[in-house]
């Protein structure tokens, strides 16, 4: 099985890709928003490529565990992502995904600058890593 993860923002989609075998999430790129049917082609094409078969889409809860406009927004894409891609998508807790791949970047030696242009990736394997430990746990 192929995972896709994704970390979906108002500008931005990031996208990490992870596999059955190494069961290690990779960043793969963002994608830039513009209209949700644009935004759910430029996803399929990639979970086409890649031969996906299950998909896992963050949920930014607040903190304290409640559901914000972000987790609202999240929410209401899941069900079209999934139309869209024809496979399942779980959505996962994503709180401090952000900060993490921040974490694992400035560990890498990136800039904050620098980091600007792959977060968004990177905060998705940061999902996607934790909807595959989980599974395993």
């Amino acid at each position: 099985m192929r995972y896709l993860g994704l970390d979906l923002g108002r500008a931005t989609i990031g996208l990490a890709l992870a596999d059955d075998v190494l069961r290690t999430a990779r960043a793969l790129h963002t994608v830039r928003r513009t209209r949700e049917e644009a935004d759910l082609a430029a996803v399929k094409q990639v979970a086409d490529d890649y031969e996906v078969t299950q998909a896992v889409l963050g949920l930014p809860l607040n903190m304290d565990g409640t559901e914000g406009p972000s987790a609202k927004l999240a929410r209401r894409f899941a069900p079209r992502l999934e139309a869209a891609l024809g496979v399942p998508v779980a959505l996962f807790d994503e709180r401090l995904s952000t900060f993490e791949a921040e974490t694992r970047l400035r560990e890498r030696g990136l800039s904050a600058r620098d980091q600007r242009a792959v977060i968004d990736a990177e905060a998705a394997a940061v999902i996607l890593q934790g909807w595959l430990d989980g599974r395993s746990a």
